[in-house]
C-alpha cells in the first residue's frame, strides 16, 4: 500500500492567543441539484468544530452523496458516494475541525437534495 502525505495544521500562526467569541452556527444549502457544492469556507482567524451534517432527499428517489473537504491543496474525503434511500435522511455526527484554508463541499446525486451543517464558530479575530 502506498503512504499517503501526512499534512499537520496548527502552525504558530493560527493558534488562537487572545480573547474571542464562540457561536452556535449553521449552513444550508436548499436543492442541490446533482451536483457539488461548497457550504462552508474557511475564514482567516476562524476555527469551526463540525458538530453534524445533514441530507435529505427531497427528489424521491434513491441517489448517493459524498462528503468532502479541502485542506487548502488537497480534496480529503470524509464521505465517498454512499447511498440512501427513496425520501431518505443521512445524518453525519462525527465532529472535526475547520480551519481558515479549508473548505466543507457536499455531494448529491439526485436533483434535489437539502443540507444543511451545525457547527460552532471561534472567532480570534
Amino acid at each position: 500500500m502506498a503512504a499517503g502525505t501526512l499534512v499537520s495544521s496548527g502552525t504558530s500562526a493560527n493558534i488562537p492567543t487572545g480573547s474571542g467569541s464562540e457561536r452556535l452556527r449553521r449552513a444550508t444549502i436548499n436543492g442541490l441539484n446533482a451536483d457539488t457544492q461548497e457550504i462552508l469556507s474557511g475564514t482567516a482567524g476562524h476555527i469551526y468544530t463540525i458538530i453534524s451534517i445533514i441530507f435529505c432527499d427531497m427528489q424521491e428517489a434513491a441517489g448517493s452523496i459524498s462528503i468532502k473537504l479541502n485542506d487548502g491543496s488537497n480534496d480529503i474525503q470524509l464521505l465517498s458516494e454512499a447511498s440512501h434511500a427513496s425520501k431518505g435522511t443521512f445524518v453525519w455526527n462525527d465532529r472535526f475541525v475547520m480551519e481558515e484554508d479549508d473548505d466543507l463541499d457536499v455531494y448529491n446525486s439526485v436533483t434535489a437534495g437539502d443540507w444543511i451543517v451545525s457547527y460552532i464558530d471561534q472567532d480570534w479575530t
